[in-house]
């Protein structure tokens, strides 16, 4: 099959499209350059600022409303599996009355299932497509915050590990604690701006749709409260679990410590005594002439200083 020049166009700029009918269409592009921003700004009337923030990887979150479109930043956590650290994915939409354009600089799987689904069903381009642009990103939201719930239940799996560790005194979790740690705040300052941003988008989106998404927003925000909501339990729960894991660090060393302490004290009378008979002068009780009874004298004497010192210890709770 042979690719017009404008198939060919679209295909070395990453950008795929649906439609349905004189509607609504769907422009999505993965990792945009700025060929395809130039793209953009010849087929639509954007602004070359908007433009601009969508190829910068360190953009905040952000609605702006011009008379002709929205223009909308969003931020998602998604779990590396290696590292065991979440990283920020961020995609920008262009939301007009016959439009939606998103653009995201990788892969986003909960984006690209929906588009992929739409290019394959006309019952999904009808479902998503025929109701407005509005409704339409409403849906890719929905996916995207719903898909972030398997990653809430990793870390909650972790933080079971990691409270069998606290409380075990053959693990050492103070890494996996600190790693666990980072990635919630990370997944924090993330999350709790998209739902401020949720809030401020859903009165915006009434003019791009073809039905009341008031409901639609109130099971959104839902879910976006209580994963902000379980977020802060996390937070909560990984400090306990990082003071408790100090404490208990710094008791089992100081147990070693005293157990050391204990053991070099006791040794000390059998040093010292033996250190004074070992010398090269005239003692009470000498070893010159090589007298077992001075040998057994030594050890007798030795005993006693250290039961002596044992019973000193216990009597004063040191061991």
């Amino acid at each position: 099959m042979v690719l017009s020049n404008k198939d060919s166009e679209k295909k070395q700029l990453n950008l795929k499209t649906v439609t349905w009918g004189d509607d609504l269409t769907w422009v999505d592009i993965v990792q945009p350059t700025k060929d395809a921003t130039e793209y953009l700004a010849d087929h639509y009337n954007f602004n070359p600022l908007d433009l601009e923030d969508c190829l910068s990887p360190r953009q905040l979150s952000k609605v702006e409303e011009y008379p002709e479109y929205l223009f909308v930043i969003f931020h998602l956590a998604v779990y590396d599996k290696v590292t065991q650290v979440s990283i920020r994915k961020q995609w920008s939409a262009f939301l007009g009355d016959k439009f939606l354009v998103t653009l995201c600089p990788g892969e986003l799987k909960s984006l690209d299932a929906l588009f992929r689904q739409c290019e394959l069903s006309e019952e999904a381009r009808q479902e998503y497509l025929s109701r407005g642009s509005g409704y339409l990103l409403y849906r890719i939201l929905d996916r995207a915050i719903d898909s972030y719930f398997p990653v809430l239940n990793k870390i909650m799996s972790l933080m079971e590990d990691i409270e069998d560790g606290v409380f075990s005194e053959e693990v050492e979790v103070a890494k996996e604690i600190s790693i666990l740690r980072r990635d919630i705040i990370t997944q924090r300052r993330l999350m709790f701006p998209t739902r401020t941003l949720l809030g401020e988008l859903e009165g915006k989106l009434k003019r791009y749709t073809k039905m009341d998404l008031t409901i639609y927003f109130s099971d959104l925000m839902d879910h976006m409260n209580k994963i902000c909501e379980t977020l802060d339990e996390f937070e909560e729960i990984i400090e306990v679990f990082k003071d408790a894991d100090f404490v208990l660090s710094g008791y089992r060393a100081n147990r070693v410590i005293r157990l050391l302490t204990v053991l070099a004290t006791v040794g000390l009378p059998f040093l010292v005594v033996a250190g004074l008979y070992g010398m090269r002068v005239m003692l009470p009780g000498g070893v010159d002439k090589g007298s077992p009874q001075t040998f057994f004298l030594l050890l007798t004497i030795i005993f006693i200083l250290i039961g002596g010192m044992l019973y000193f210890f216990r009597h004063r709770r040191f061991i």
